[in-house]
């Protein structure tokens, strides 16, 4: 397919959908309502699929015209970004830059950073998803995810390692006078545990092992959530034990709140690592993000447990 007729549409289409009407696109881009009209229409039967909905009132985006709605929009900006960069001679961050991060680790250690770099860079914006699913980086049209927990093998992928965050089990006083502290990792197959998203079928905790190395250890669940902050609130409440990293209970520790227990076998360490799609350019916004958070992860009280420098 020539490239010219690759793109063809592509602008009638953002901007149509930008605007909500032919008309009005038609009159940003200097043609009639009609030619607009036409070229969303080629564009569709080249896709084979319909990307809008036509009324007599209004246009609405189909399920696959969202999907090709982002990722026009994530050609564009990248555009945006490579012009504004060659025009200015340096780097630029600009455009939208779309991050994928797990929810109560997000919110504490990695929005703060992310803010300060938009009241610094007025022309960079974001699109986060806070999620513990673990997203495909490259279908999802993500730029950049923090993911806690081992890597797999993915060509696809870029890695940088940030760090580690160390893993206590815990529990409120209110509960272990109730039921009494466990004495033995075998014991949470039979207490109440409250566990964050499963990645693998059994629900299990990772704890440490009499040789210093790492075991997956079957625990008995009363409750599962899907954000750290609801586990803690759940455990500070006396509803069971809980595993949770050491940066989100610091405080409720040293305050009391909560009691660590089976301390001998807690510990289990999960790395933290940044990850993008692979490519031979880099946008500056992209860069900029990444460079921040490495610094950061340096910083006492940053969240990450100093680890190992990156693979890049």
């Amino acid at each position: 397919m020539d490239v010219q007729d690759r793109f063809a549409g592509l602008t009638e289409f953002v901007t149509t959908v930008r605007l909500g009407s032919f008309a009005a696109a038609a009159r940003e881009l200097g043609v009639t309502g009609s030619a607009v009209g036409k070229s969303v229409t080629r564009l569709e039967a080249r896709l084979g699929t319909k990307l809008l909905h036509r009324t007599t009132r209004r246009l609405t985006l189909t399920g696959e015209g969202q999907i090709y709605l982002d990722a026009c929009q994530r050609i564009l900006d990248d555009l945006d970004g490579t012009e504004l960069a060659m025009a200015s001679g340096r780097d630029t961050p600009v455009g939208t830059l779309h991050l994928n991060l797990p929810a109560a680790f997000g919110r504490r250690h990695v929005m703060p950073i992310l803010l300060e770099l938009t009241a610094q860079y007025r022309h960079l914006d974001l699109s986060v998803m806070f999620t513990e699913r673990t997203a495909n980086v490259i279908e999802e049209g993500i730029d950049l995810a923090v993911r806690i927990g081992a890597l797999g093998n993915d060509a696809d992928l870029t890695a940088r390692r940030l760090g580690t965050q160390r893993l206590l089990i815990c529990a409120s006083p209110d509960y272990l006078a109730r039921h009494g502290a466990p004495r033995s990792p075998e014991e949470l197959t039979q207490r109440d545990c409250i566990i964050g998203w499963r990645r693998v079928p059994r629900p299990v905790w990772l704890l440490k092992d009499t040789a210093g190395g790492e075991v997956a250890q079957e625990v008995k669940v009363r409750h599962e959530f899907s954000d750290g902050e609801a586990i803690l609130a759940a455990a500070l409440a006396g509803e069971g034990l809980a595993q949770l990293p050491d940066w989100l209970i610091e405080k409720e520790l040293a305050a009391g709140a909560l009691v660590p227990v089976l301390e001998e076998c807690a510990g289990a360490e999960m790395p933290i690592h940044l990850v993008w799609p692979s490519s031979r350019y880099e946008q500056p916004r992209l860069r900029i993000v990444i460079d921040a958070l490495a610094a950061a992860a340096q910083l006492p009280g940053s969240g990450f447990t100093p680890g190992s420098r990156a693979r890049a």
